[in-house]
């Protein structure tokens, strides 16, 4: 698959996120795919493995933030690897608006998402100035 390919598939993949559409999420990854999210328990998140997994995972921030959205979506692709930066959107059951960076880093395989890792900016309300 090219690249063109595989942008078109992370377009498309970001839009489905964006309708909260499970089924089309799922018909892009692979059977084995592994989706590690940006927090968790361990130092890579929290890893979700599998069809039936995902479809119990990806859901959740939709249930968190009815109106969550992933907008101004840049993807790059080269060869099996992807990433897209994106900055998501959503509103607190107290009516809070939030908004957080992050970036995905796909592998594909056989023109589907294979595995999807997760990193994201953490809002700290500090006077820290570091980089």
């Amino acid at each position: 698959m090219s690249a063109v390919s595989h942008e078109a598939l992370l377009h498309a993949f970001a839009e489905a996120y964006n309708r909260h559409d499970i089924e089309a999420l799922l018909s892009m990854v692979t059977e084995d795919c592994v989706f590690e999210a940006a927090s968790g328990p361990q130092p890579w998140g929290t890893r979700h493995v599998g069809l039936a997994e995902l479809r119990d995972a990806l859901p959740w921030a939709w249930r968190r933030w009815p109106d969550a959205r992933w907008e101004e979506a840049t993807h790059m692709v080269h060869l099996d690897r992807g990433v897209s930066e994106w900055t998501f959107r959503g509103t607190e059951p107290d009516g809070e608006v939030i908004e957080v960076r992050g970036v995905d880093v796909f592998t594909f395989r056989d023109g589907r998402i294979a595995r999807k890792d997760t990193f994201r900016k953490e809002v700290v309300v500090s006077s820290f100035r570091g980089g």
